[in-house]
């Protein structure tokens, strides 16, 4: 029986557009399904082997169109395969070789799901067969009735999923016959009667239908009712405990979307499981565009810490370098900034990468590292250091306020306000002269050092050049049109909205301009948001489609500032043992 009489019509959908891809949210009464069977030689998919094909195309329980043909391997068939299966060799001699098939086959399944019984089988064998041949395989949705009939029967309802098992119970109009056609038909009557049972499931659409056929775990699949409702639109979820407490704070661009997504066999964590058991309800937060969604994400995380959340595991860590007052100052790591504090560096992710930072202006300046509060009157004995030659001894007076000034606190004014390169020049020098005298481990935690110099000072330039405009307001094209919207004021986010398309964004920033937070100045360069909220807005401006449209004052940096280290900070980073890698700018 040769190919051409095997192929019969094929009705309404056979002629759309391929490759698409079908909406998992559609309805599974309006979703056509093309259900396939292979008949092979047995074996690996590994291109060949394939002897027959039969697919059924349905659409709400009606028949648009059917798809046969014997395929001729190329190999002879094992004589298992023709008791099995009732076909010869002769039969296949006539039979078109795949790759003649396979463009009919493709355009067959175009738009539709493919469905198949222990489907990692044949879809297997289709995507070998493609592959080798050089045909793009659609990569359609897939359903596969064996693993949607574990989900929906009990043990006490089928003895196992074999086709002709689950063909019995649903008495199937077509019994299977290991004949590709006879199989696929009876496969269909099998899909539709596990269909008729996912009602009782709560799986209304073909994404949920596959989601479902996976192995979710019974959390999962009973707190999938906690997406139900939510909004398909940028911005916040919340996952709340019994008590309201805030559990784990998300953001998504399709909020109804990615909750979704939890309850599916994608989600493997562990933390999330443990999550999902302790949820009761999920809140949606609308947001403007992504922007306001990442940082009311962050303010969220900051303020309530919720417990699955990583970043909130400490979120009190971030802290300052800062220069103390009086004569003879020192270096000093400080959680906070007050008024009047004026020379300062950070913020730092951790202690010990400000702790990194400072072992590093040690190297390269003559700031004393002791803790006594020292006297213009009264002498302190002198420490190991000033006898190793490693420190002025201010606290001797061997060294007057003003030369000390000139030599320790002008160098590290500079190199945080505008110019690190004389910090840069004596770490450098060190490195070159311990690597001389081949104490390579030395230099390497000089080096260290450095990078976390660099890295602190090009991350504060850039805060504090954003931090010092008082208004900002910026504008992005939208996805769907329009512009999407924001004000920064001294590096926060003081409003946001979305300019509709074919109006002029400027009425819309004058009305986020009206309801927009008051941000007074401060005395760190971002002192009314959090470093990583800033750098969030930082990001987001720099795109190259976003415009400035209108600034309170100019935006820049210093021209001789630490953003012309960034190559050497990459060098560094690069060679830098993770471990002595605490933060990036």
């Amino acid at each position: 029986m040769g190919g051409a009489e095997y192929v019969q019509q094929a009705l309404a959908g056979l002629g759309q557009a391929a490759g698409t891809g079908v909406d998992p949210a559609l309805p599974l009464y309006a979703t056509t399904f093309v259900v396939v069977d292979l008949e092979t030689t047995g074996g690996a998919p590994d291109g060949g082997g394939i002897t027959e094909i039969g697919a059924v195309k349905v659409r709400g329980g009606e028949e648009l169109g059917v798809l046969a043909t014997l395929v001729n391997p190329g190999v002879p068939i094992p004589p298992f395969i023709t008791v099995l299966t009732g076909i010869t060799q002769a039969m296949l001699v006539p039979a078109p070789p795949i790759e003649q098939v396979l463009p009919s086959f493709l355009e067959f399944v175009a738009d539709a799901v493919l469905v198949a019984h222990n489907a990692p089988y044949d879809v297997g064998f289709l995507k070998a067969a493609c592959a080798r041949h050089g045909y793009r395989w659609p990569n359609p949705r897939v359903l596969d009735t064996a693993a949607l009939a574990r989900r929906v029967l009990g043990r006490d309802e089928v003895p196992n999923r074999k086709l002709g098992t689950l063909a019995s119970y649903f008495r199937t109009a077509t019994r299977p016959t290991h004949r590709a056609l006879d199989d696929a038909k009876a496969t269909v009557d099998v899909l539709h009667g596990l269909i008729a049972r996912l009602g009782g499931h709560r799986v209304d659409t073909v994404g949920e239908a596959i989601e479902f056929a996976r192995a979710v775990t019974p959390t999962q699949r009973r707190k999938r009712h906690l997406a139900d409702g939510l909004p398909k639109v940028p911005g916040i979820y919340i996952f709340r405990a019994a008590d309201d407490r805030p559990l784990y704070v998300g953001t998504s661009g399709d909020i109804a979307t990615r909750v979704r997504s939890y309850f599916t066999a994608a989600e493997k964590r562990a933390r999330m499981s443990e999550m999902l058991a302790a949820a009761e309800r999920v809140e949606a937060i609308e947001c403007a565009h992504s922007l306001e969604a990442e940082v009311r994400e962050l303010r969220l995380i900051g303020a309530h810490a919720p417990p699955y959340n990583r970043r909130s595991k400490f979120p009190e860590r971030m802290v300052w370098l800062k220069l103390t007052d009086g004569p003879y100052p020192r270096l000093s790591v400080v959680r906070s900034l007050a008024d009047g504090d004026e020379v300062y560096l950070g913020p730092f992710g951790s202690q010990r990468a400000a702790e990194l930072a400072a072992a590093g202006f040690h190297d390269a300046l003559p700031l004393r590292q002791c803790t006594h509060r020292l006297s213009l009157r009264t002498v302190t004995p002198a420490c190991a250091l000033a006898e190793l030659g490693r420190c002025p001894a201010p606290c001797e007076h061997r060294i007057t306020p003003g030369e000390y000034a000139d030599r320790a606190v002008a160098p590290f004014r500079a190199a945080t306000a505008t110019d690190p390169g004389a910090v840069v020049d004596a770490l450098l020098a060190r490195i070159g002269a311990l690597a001389a005298d081949q104490r390579y481990e030395e230099a390497a935690v000089v080096r260290a050092r450095l990078a976390a110099v660099l890295r602190a000072t090009v991350r504060m330039q850039r805060l504090t050049a954003l931090a010092g405009i008082a208004e900002l307001a910026a504008a992005r094209p939208a996805a769907r049109g329009g512009w999407e919207l924001a004000l920064v004021r001294h590096g926060r986010l003081a409003g946001a909205g979305v300019s509709p398309p074919g109006m002029h964004p400027r009425s819309t920033i004058e009305l986020i301009r009206a309801t927009a937070e008051t941000v007074p100045p401060g005395p760190g360069p971002v002192p009314r948001a959090s470093a990583e909220e800033s750098e969030r807005i930082l990001s987001w401006l720099e795109r190259p489609e976003t415009r400035l449209v209108e600034m309170s004052s100019g935006w820049a940096s210093p021209a001789a500032g630490a953003a012309r280290f960034r190559d050497l900070l990459s060098k560094i980073e690069s060679a830098v043992p993770r471990q002595l890698s605490t933060e990036r700018p």
